[in-house]
């Protein structure tokens, strides 16, 4: 954040903001179903009108917007190849192939173990919690009942593996969006997750395992259906992983993040060409508007259709909202008053990997929205860690393990909405289920304290 402080209000003065900013966002995403856009917007405006009454010049603000979003403008770029990369993988049957795999391996032995593995692959090849959770989630409901698996136990390792994929995916927006907003690389923020991740995936793997169903009686037939609508696509191929392997060669050869998503988009893009003819105007529209399908089956028809830069703009305008409101907030001086309110409890590295924690859980509970606990915590903390003289990874790591997997365990929030009336589960009933998405800030808040994998800045 490159936004200078030019007021200084006192503590009462920023709460009373904030607190209004935070209602007027809950209520219009939890009360009026609205897209954070439009409340954030509304935030702007009010916190102009109180720059103005502060004496702040109209320029001054605006430039501290600009600031702010400068910042983000890699990640714009990020965005924009990341939907190319999902239409490319698409055509190229990275994605079909990868889910064709998945349901192949699904057995009534250590079902919810299974479950869990199946929506993680699935999840961290699309990038998507909610999509993972509305057609391959869906699917394992289906095959739960079948054999008198528990929906609730199924349905918590969906959200379980969905959002283990939301979070460790190089196609996800809100693993690209925490790597902008503390100004990380990618792919150092991913491997510097696995420290946490990798834990809280194996221990919820036993639990899963343990807690799964000893019946080998399964009723196969919608599996079946699946594989067999899959492979009727003409998309599944031996060959249509490569664009992956691609993708982890680049990275652990840390060839830059851009040029990394390029090069698997581009051979994506190659190898649609080996099973299939696709006409140059149709790839252009299929790269920018996404790769549309219709098997018959809607589940497979809403995995498979989707991708294109044009479904990256709905996250690339809340980014250049939410960072303008960021800009807005630290120039008037309102993070820095409610941040030095706690100088004195967040003087260690654990206290200060704490507070960021909660903070992200905080606005997952308040305002509903992950996108915003990633944002507002990001640049709230930013300095903070900066003057323990903490690297900004451990900062991108706390704000995704205590925000991205924390907005499904909320029953008021977008994602817990979504997938309760998606897989017609409440929220209350699978979330002491969800294991990973429980796991993940326990792991980071203890491993500040006992400093482990903890990395200083150079």
């Amino acid at each position: 954040m490159n936004a200078k402080q030019h007021v200084k209000p006192h503590l009462l003065e920023a709460l009373i903001i904030i607190i209004f900013i935070i209602a007027l966002i809950s209520y219009s995403i939890m009360k009026l179903d609205s897209v954070p856009h439009i409340p954030i917007l509304m935030s702007i405006v009010v916190l102009f009108g109180y720059g103005t009454i502060k004496k702040v010049p109209y320029r001054t603000m605006e430039k501290s917007m600009i600031a702010s979003v400068s910042t983000s403008i890699g990640a714009i770029y990020i965005f924009l190849l990341i939907g190319v990369l999902i239409s490319s993988w698409l055509i190229s049957g990275t994605i079909p192939t990868l889910l064709y795999l998945g349901i192949s391996i699904i057995s009534a032995s250590f079902f919810y173990a299974i479950v869990f593995i199946i929506t993680s692959i699935i999840g961290t090849a699309i990038g998507s919690s909610l999509t993972t959770v509305a057609t391959v989630g869906v699917a394992m409901l289906g095959v739960a009942s079948s054999i008198d698996a528990s929906l609730a136990i199924t349905a918590g390792a969906i959200v379980s593996g969905a959002f283990f994929g939301d979070k460790m995916s190089p196609l996800s927006d809100t693993t690209n969006l925490a790597a902008t907003v503390v100004g990380i690389d990618l792919f150092t923020h991913i491997k510097n997750m696995m420290y946490t991740t990798i834990p809280a995936f194996i221990i919820s793997l036993i639990i899963y395992a343990v807690l799964s169903p000893s019946s080998q009686l399964m009723d196969n037939t919608l599996i079946t259906s699946y594989k067999e609508t899959l492979l009727a696509t003409n998309l599944i191929h031996w060959y249509a992983v490569l664009p992956l392997v691609i993708l982890i060669v680049c990275t652990f050869l840390k060839i830059p993040s851009l040029a990394t998503l390029a090069i698997s988009a581009i051979s994506g893009v190659i190898l649609s060409y080996f099973h299939g003819t696709i006409p140059l105007n149709e790839l252009f529209s299929i790269l920018y508007n996404g790769y549309s399908i219709e098997t018959g089956i809607v589940a497979i028809d809403s995995l498979l259709s989707r991708g294109g830069m044009n479904s990256m703009l709905f996250t690339i305008i809340l980014i250049v909202l939410s960072l303008s409101m960021g800009g807005l907030l630290f120039a008037l001086g309102i993070i820095q008053s409610l941040l030095e309110a706690l100088q004195n409890k967040l003087k260690s590295v654990g206290s200060v990997i704490s507070g960021a924690a909660f903070t992200a859980i905080g606005i997952n509970f308040t305002i509903g929205e992950q996108y915003l606990s990633i944002l507002l915590t990001g640049e709230a903390f930013k300095e903070k860690f900066k003057l323990l003289n903490l690297h900004p990874k451990n900062l991108a790591r706390t704000i995704e393990d205590a925000g991205t997997v924390i907005n499904p365990l909320v029953p008021w929030s977008v994602c817990g909405l979504f997938i309760a009336t998606t897989l017609n589960v409440s929220v209350l009933d699978y979330v002491p289920f969800a294991f990973f998405c429980l796991l993940s800030p326990v792991l980071t808040i203890l491993f500040g304290w006992l400093n482990i994998t903890i990395t200083k800045a150079s």
